[in-house]
């Protein structure tokens, strides 16, 4: 690829809206996998006047190489365990299981912190759109659908601005995939499709979301703010 298809996350989500346009209105959820996914989630939610939450998942990385994953987990507690990779690291249970409850501890930990005392958004026969600023392996996408199965949406549409072709056709078999481009290579870097690529610190992701909630007071959110104290 020649240049970056994208300036910033900020841009992805309002071209990635462009694709979602006929889905305004207030029977819409979109939900933020944070911390990438946010500033992409703000512009969709902007750009269709739908409301906006954070829905936490994350990958299980592997024991000696962290940068690497073997499946994900939501923040009700939904595992997805990619068992190739499983397999390949010849990973025992022990391994697995310790992962696993680091993982879930981390996830509980950022849930309070994001959320405080707010109680889940209601989902009941909504169209959820699920955002991400782009899919990897798909695992963390996975996980988050998964977990909102239970709270009976109407529809679950996963919207990223780029994904990975293997990663986009596993998603597809569970959902409705929206994408502004899949990709089919075999290397894929998200970073590579933007020009001002960072990974957003917890700070950050807490001053995006706090500065929606008080701009948004539709949302029923704005006078339980998440609090920065708890973190820094």
């Amino acid at each position: 690829m020649k240049e970056p298809l994208f300036k910033s996350r900020s841009e992805a989500g309002a071209r990635l809206a462009e694709k979602l346009v006929d889905l305004s209105g207030d029977s819409i959820m979109v939900l933020a996998i944070p911390n990438g996914g946010l500033p992409v989630a703000i512009s969709v939610a902007n750009a269709l006047g739908a409301d906006l939450d954070l829905i936490i998942s994350r990958k299980i990385p592997l024991p000696l190489s962290p940068e690497g994953g073997f499946g994900a987990i939501a923040d009700n507690g939904s595992v997805i365990l990619n068992d190739n990779m499983v397999e390949k690291y010849r990973l025992t249970e022990d391994q697995i299981h310790y992962q696993i409850e680091k993982v879930k501890k981390e996830i509980k930990e950022r849930s309070l912190l994001y959320r405080g005392n707010r109680p889940l958004p209601s989902i009941t026969d909504k169209t959820v759109i699920i955002v991400d600023d782009g899919l990897a392996s798909g695992y963390t996408m996975l996980a988050a659908i998964k977990s909102l199965e239970y709270r009976e949406p109407r529809e679950i549409i996963a919207a990223v601005p780029v994904a990975w072709e293997k990663a986009a056709w596993q998603v597809e078999k569970e959902t409705k995939l929206v994408t502004s481009l899949v990709v089919n290579e075999p290397v894929f870097y998200i970073s590579d499709y933007y020009s001002q690529w960072y990974d957003l610190s917890d700070k950050e992701t807490l001053e995006l979301f706090r500065k929606w909630l008080n701009s948004h007071p539709q949302n029923g959110f704005h006078h339980q703010k998440p609090s920065l104290k708890r973190l820094f």
